[in-house]
């Protein structure tokens, strides 16, 4: 007897030991559904002689999204999009924020203080320092974390992120990292610390660290503000008028591809030197398109994405917010210990193309990136002696108009120089707080916590001064 007839047998007696077992109305039902499920399958993949071809959107979606030559081209699209839409999409519910808590919450909260004759020094160090840092973090990264996630969420669930990493998996190999890094990449862009949690999707404990270290070059939605407003007052001024905006929009995009290759070549190199390895392969079975949940998506980006990030966060702006106004208020031989600083690190900072006030902001900024600006507003108007802007030593604040804000800048002797390698050193400098909080909970070491926390710094450093001596010797 061959094995067919041995396969046929089997069929027979199993289909008989059903019918025996459930009677013949359900074996008949059970056959009926098989039946009816092959003939589906088969009329989706199966064309009959002289039918036309069938249209399958899975098929000529992954042909578009996956290709060599479109793949790269429509997820930068994509991700060009979703960014857009965060920026923009979060201006109008950031400025009602910073209104209601800026121009609203705190003047209440400074007049219910004087009400009681509670101590200037108190009454400053409460709500000028511990609650204007949070109102400030607040104000600027939940509306576009409330944006970005979502959306995130959303193309999460259609199933096109797993095509992201099919996309850039060649790329990350070469670096010596896992394909799977694209995903932390991406995340990163929302905030690094979601990014480096993200990162638990890769299987290797080396490659997971390098995608861990690395993610910081993802410029997070703290360090958007500061990109574009540097790129709009230096950058785009140098254009015609109706070129300017163009000519801010791709300083910003250069500088975020700046940090992607940024990421690869310290994979590269943290895979050959510290963590070395070969990348490892995966087998990535690309899912089926399917519409989102939309209340799963939701929970999903605000309650355990969003709120917890902006928690973390909130909680490191408070000792910031305290230190900003203590260092701008203590005096030593009636200068503040912050105009000591800053004349203190003041060469060095030349030395680079930055300066002391942007090296103390960064300082002070680490708990969140999101009051790098207004600290360093405050710092350049308390330092250059300004009349006329701000509400006093260590009140953080912005300005309403790109005028004020250059005023301000040119009497802090900002030049050209000083906004490129603010917008560089935005991108390579040390992760927050919360990031870094983030990193020792997820690696569980120090030594890798600081490697995280310091190598990006030394980068930075390192690359603004090289375009400072480049920028000296070319101008």
């Amino acid at each position: 007897m061959n094995s067919s007839n041995k396969s046929h047998e089997t069929i027979l007696a199993t289909a008989n030991a059903v019918r025996w077992d459930l009677g013949e109305e359900l074996h008949d039902s059970v056959i009926e559904s098989i039946y009816s499920d092959a003939a589906k399958i088969a009329g989706k993949v199966v064309a009959k002689i002289g039918d036309k071809p069938r249209f399958d959107w899975d098929r000529t979606l992954d042909r578009l999204l996956t290709s060599r030559w479109t793949g790269l081209p429509i997820m930068l699209l994509l991700l060009t999009l979703v960014f857009w839409l965060t920026i923009a999409g979060a201006n109008v519910p950031s400025s009602m924020l910073a209104g209601l808590l800026l121009d609203t919450v705190h003047p209440a909260l400074k007049n219910f203080a004087a009400s009681l004759s509670v101590p200037w020094w108190l009454s400053g160090f409460l709500f000028d320092g511990v609650y204007l840092a949070m109102a400030w973090v607040i104000s600027v990264m939940l509306p576009p974390m409330a944006i970005f996630f979502p959306m995130f969420t959303l193309l999460e669930d259609f199933g096109y992120l797993p095509r992201v990493a099919f996309n850039l998996d060649h790329l990350f190999r070469k670096a010596g990292a896992h394909g799977k890094q694209a995903l932390t990449m991406v995340m990163g862009y929302g905030c690094n610390a979601a990014g480096v949690v993200a990162a638990r999707v890769i299987d290797s404990p080396r490659e997971r660290l390098i995608a861990i270290i690395t993610n910081n070059f993802s410029l997070c939605n703290g360090r958007w503000p500061t990109q574009i407003l540097i790129a709009t007052l230096f950058i785009g001024s140098m254009a015609p008028s109706g070129l300017a905006g163009l000519m801010s929009a791709g300083a910003v995009v250069a500088v975020s591809l700046f940090g992607i290759f940024l990421m690869f070549a310290t994979s590269w190199f943290l895979s050959r030197t510290m963590l070395k390895g070969e990348a490892s392969s995966f087998s990535l079975e690309l899912p089926p398109y399917r519409p989102p949940q939309i209340l799963r998506t939701l929970y999903t980006s605000v309650i355990d994405r969003t709120l917890i990030v902006l928690w973390r966060a909130v909680m490191w702006a408070a000792p910031a917010g305290a230190v900003i106004w203590l260092i701008s208020n203590i005096k030593i031989a009636d200068v503040s210990l912050a105009e000591h600083i800053i004349d203190f690190s003041n060469p060095f900072g030349l030395f680079i193309g930055l300066n002391g006030v942007i090296l103390l902001a960064y300082i002070i900024a680490i708990p969140a990136n999101e009051i790098v600006i207004p600290t360093v507003l405050m710092l350049t108007v308390l330092s250059a002696k300004l009349a006329g802007f701000g509400a006093g030593a260590g009140v953080m604040f912005e300005l309403d108009d790109l005028e004020s804000y250059l005023k301000v800048f040119e009497a802090g002797g900002w030049t050209l120089l000083t906004a490129v390698n603010l917008m560089l050193f935005s991108l390579v400098h040390n992760p927050c707080s919360t990031t870094i909080y983030t990193i020792y909970k997820e690696t569980g070491s120090v030594k890798w916590t600081t490697i995280s926390a310091l190598l990006p710094v030394v980068m930075g450093l390192a690359l603004c001064f090289l375009v400072a001596q480049i920028w000296r010797v070319v101008m």
